[in-house]
């Protein structure tokens, strides 16, 4: 067992980052500056140089983190991290990440490839060069293993799998047989009474309803297969042209929410060479700048779009589980069996049965009937990494958008805005053809009427270039209506955050500076909804009831740190949650084997979501019995147990490195501090909670950042602990101070103050 780190330990595993440093492979030097905020600078001569040394700094910066991305694609993260890696590691093995991800990089453009070649030299020629390694190594009592060029594909996969769709279709089909048919299909997340959408912008419409009629075999087949017995996230950007800018320039911002993983799923840097320019944020193990950067000319962002890229098939299989039935027919299934090591634990023996539609990931085909995955990040090769090096040399808005032709590993709302004025939002997704009806509900697998249909084509996705009114919002919200020709989407955010965002974007021009306090906006429409429902309850005769709902029907519906109410706003919500899943008896469907795939969908968490749209229509058909009035007041009765504080200590986050649980002793030094913070997944300033594990912020914004277009100097950025995944460094958590307030630091593109003000200079020579 290692002895618990110590400060001494930290300083030693820092690679030098000053001077010279010497890399089999380069072909001429590279310099790197490091800012103030350890932003490292890196200028090459030729592209081939600056793949390459960018693979050395992410190498430098984050070697660990690296890694341990590579094996949770690879299935291999439980050699590292134990048992409680085991079932994302078997899902890995079932939806054959590594074989789908060495197929894209065979079908990849020659570009792509001496891209992907480039970097993992970089990153083999760091392994190669002396450096000490990541404290995470001793503590482990293993090396770093070599890259090849198709496993940055492979991080990439892992990053966005399984977002979207195939939680809500597998949380729909697990509550089916408890609640019908009608109940079912509103379980999904709130609409707000109305969808905003993002194309055209600022326009109101109807949510599509499901057709039970169309879904009726696909329910019948369900409850006939269950007779015998999601993830918080989402962000925000935003676009405002000359005419809405107070510059008279575009102006570009927004912030990616995920889960908080230590080390942060992105890294600041700056990469230039004689073809490209480019800052913004990258991907540890990924070379180019995927989501959000800016060249010069041309800078754009992303949040995730909400695209149906997943469906569910019901398969019934033979007695022997050897054949599926088609409509052609009974088809044989493929089986493999492959083993995933558990440290400090026996193997796991993993058998993998693959269907026409894709690879099984919930029931036992042994049963008769089981769920099979079809999904666009599997079921065909993938040309994501194409896109890349083209996306760096783009001139504005529109060459963007083509540069991006291929794009499917994930869906996105890639919105840009460019020198010349221009501002645009474009789908950057691939999505099938086939029936709405596939959206709701796993469908039949044996009927032929759930079948692909080719692909929706690039030039049919959404999308809008300098759009009248000049203002563009994304927020996760529903991306066009349902008249659109193409079935796009049924599950998306609810539309308050970007309706938020358009309101304060609608109080005057907008400027750069101005983007931090619309980030930091917490005002909760939910919050507010619910303060409606309790006026209507009588005054409590319990004391601390009384107190509670005094405090909650004074306050102004803002989820500010110091707000002792909004901390009373959640216990109540996470009380009525809790009252509708055990009245429901959706609460029974805990350790469904639906529900079962890694990392799960927990009931109560996909009812936090579903509960507002019900309260606005009082609905209470899921009440069992009882009217929301009697349901607030139970809930309320609970909620006033619970001792308050301010919202921002309740919600304070907890950033924990990965290896903390399994070597406590050494977790103050592994995880990063916290500040308290504000917001909740209701509002603009989207640090959210996850029902079950309490009132701490569970995700939120990995990033914010400020594009000031075309005076780029002015342009801001931060995440929410620092540059650097390496414990001891002075930059591994130096930005969560700015962060938590919602500020953000210089992003540094001139070179001139650069050179100037760096703070650390090393040249990498050959």
């Amino acid at each position: 067992m290692p002895h618990p780190l110590d400060a001494a330990a930290l300083q030693a595993a820092l690679p030098p980052l000053s001077g010279p440093l010497r890399l089999s492979g380069l072909k001429a030097p590279v310099t790197v500056h490091r800012d103030a905020w350890g932003i490292p600078h890196i200028q090459a001569k030729g592209e081939a140089d600056a793949f390459f040394a960018l693979g050395a700094v992410h190498a430098q910066d984050r070697l660990f983190q690296m890694e341990l991305n590579r094996r949770r694609a690879l299935g291999r993260a439980a050699e590292w991290l134990g048992a409680p890696a085991a079932d994302s590691d078997a899902l890995a093995h079932r939806l054959g990440i590594e074989a789908a991800s060495r197929r894209d990089h065979e079908a990849a453009s020659p570009e792509a490839r001496d891209m992907l070649a480039a970097y993992v030299a970089g990153v083999n020629a760091f392994l190669s060069s002396g450096a000490p390694l990541p404290v995470e190594y001793g503590l482990l009592g293993t090396q770093p293993e070599p890259w090849e060029p198709w496993h940055p594909i492979a991080v990439m996969r892992r990053l966005g799998l399984l977002m979207g769709s195939v939680w809500f279709k597998l949380w729909r089909a697990a509550a089916l047989p408890v609640v019908g048919a009608e109940n079912a299909a509103k379980l999904r997340y709130d609409d707000g009474g109305r969808d905003l959408l993002c194309i055209p912008p600022g326009v109101e419409a109807a949510r599509w309803q499901a057709d039970l009629a169309a879904l009726a075999p696909a329910i019948t087949a369900l409850l006939e297969a269950s007779g015998a017995d999601a993830t918080g996230g989402g962000s925000n950007n935003w676009a405002v042209g000359p005419s809405r800018s107070a510059t008279g320039r575009p102006v570009l911002a927004g912030d990616p929410h995920r889960v908080f993983e230590v080390p942060n799923m992105y890294a600041q840097h700056h990469l230039a060479c004689d073809a490209f320019d480019v800052i913004g944020l990258t991907v540890p193990g990924v070379p180019g700048f995927p989501h959000f950067a800016h060249n010069g000319r041309v800078a754009y962002c992303v949040t995730h779009a909400f695209m149906d890229i997943h469906d569910l098939y019901l398969e019934r299989f033979d007695a022997a589980g050897a054949k599926t039935q088609t409509a052609g027919g009974w088809q044989p299934v493929t089986r493999r069996t492959e083993t995933v090591q558990v440290r400090g634990a026996a193997p796991r023996t993993i058998d993998i049965v693959e269907t026409v539609h894709g690879p099984v990931i919930a029931g036992d085909p042994g049963n008769g009937t089981a769920l099979a995955l079809r999904s666009v990040q599997f079921a065909e090769t993938d040309h994501s990494f194409d896109c890349l090096p083209r996306m760096l040399r783009t001139g504005g808005v529109e060459e963007l958008f083509t540069a991006t032709r291929g794009w499917g590993v994930i869906d996105h709302n890639l919105v840009a805005a460019d020198i010349s004025g221009h501002i645009g939002h474009l789908v950057r997704a691939k999505v099938p053809r086939r029936p709405r009806s596939n959206g709701w509900l796993p469908v039949p697998g044996w009927t032929g009427e759930h079948e692909w249909q080719g692909w929706i084509a690039h030039e049919d996705m959404p999308v809008a270039i300098n759009p009248p009114g000049g203002v563009i919002v994304t927020a996760n919200n529903r991306v066009v209506d349902d008249s659109h020709p193409d079935y796009l989407c049924t599950d998306c955010h609810p539309p308050h955050r970007a309706r938020r965002i358009a309101e304060l974007l609608a109080e005057g021009p907008h400027a750069p500076e101005a983007a931090g306090a619309i980030h930091g906006d917490t005002l909760s429409p939910i919050a507010l909804l619910l303060r409606e429902r309790l006026a209507a309850l009588p005054v409590r005769s319990d004391a601390a009831q009384a107190a509670m709902h005094a405090r909650l029907l004074d306050w102004d519906g803002r989820m500010t740190a110091g707000s002792e109410a909004a901390s009373a706003y959640i216990a109540l919500r996470r009380a009525l949650t809790a009252i509708l899943a055990e009245r429901s008896g959706l609460a029974g469907l805990s350790g469904h084997p639906w529900l079962s795939p890694s990392p799960g969908v927990a009931p109560q968490n996909q009812l936090w979501w579903a509960l507002p749209a019900l309260l606005r229509a009082d609905d209470a058909s899921m009440l069992g019995g009882w009217s929301w009035e009697q349901a607030i007041g139970a809930a309320l009765a609970q909620a006033a147990t619970t001792p308050t504080q301010p919202w921002g200590e309740a919600h304070r986050p907890r950033f924990i490195h990965p290896l903390s649980p399994l070597f406590p002793d050494s977790a103050a030094l592994l995880d990063p501090p916290a500040l308290p913070i504000g917001g909740d997944g209701d509002t603009v300033l989207a640090d959210g909670v996850v029902c079950t594990a309490g009132p701490a912020a569970a995700y939120g914004p990995l990033a914010r950042y400020a594009f000031d277009v075309g005076n780029w100097e002015a342009s801001r950025w931060a995440v929410f602990h620092g540059t650097s995944g390496q414990p001891g460094s002075p930059h591994y958590a130096d930005q969560n101070i700015p962060w938590s307030a919602c500020e953000m630091v210089p992003m540094r593109y001139d070179w001139r103050g650069i050179e100037a003000e760096a703070k650390a200079t090393q040249t990498f020579t050959p």
